[in-house]
């Protein structure tokens, strides 16, 4: 959390919320690919190793506040994890949480899809793709 993450309220506005969400994404599943963001080691390469001319996309947020994430001067703790894989389609799930209390703050999850940069259409999920997210789908 940074400091210019409060809103006038005294606690982590919900556009930065989003913004942590991202974070956390890159975090654990890796840059999208071609960013040129080296030496970062994701969990998981899923975002980083798609084919040239693939975006990773996200489709949908559903984020439900459940109780103020108040500012502290220590990360956040986010948990992340693989929902729902489908045919073109899959699911990220979150849950922040307050660093000092650990209690629930947000539960969130983006709905993502691979879609090829030269024609914009959505593409299947390889069974590549599928195998290197069955560890962290629950």
């Amino acid at each position: 959390m940074r400091w210019g993450d409060m809103d006038a309220y005294g606690h982590i506005n919900n556009v930065q919320i989003v913004r942590m969400l991202e974070e956390a994404r890159i975090a654990a599943f890796g840059p999208p690919h071609g960013t040129g963001m080296p030496g970062i080691e994701p969990e998981v390469a899923l975002f980083n190793a798609v084919p040239d001319g693939t975006l990773a996309l996200v489709v949908d947020h559903k984020i439900r506040y459940v109780k103020t994430l108040e500012y502290r001067n220590v990360p956040a703790v986010v948990h992340v994890w693989i929902g729902a894989v489908k045919g073109a389609s899959f699911d990220i799930h979150y849950v922040v949480q307050d660093p000092v209390t650990r209690e629930d703050c947000v539960r969130a999850c983006s709905h993502l899809a691979f879609v090829d940069e030269a024609t914009g259409r959505i593409l299947r999920l390889t069974p590549e793709q599928k195998e290197r997210m069955a560890p962290f789908t629950f």
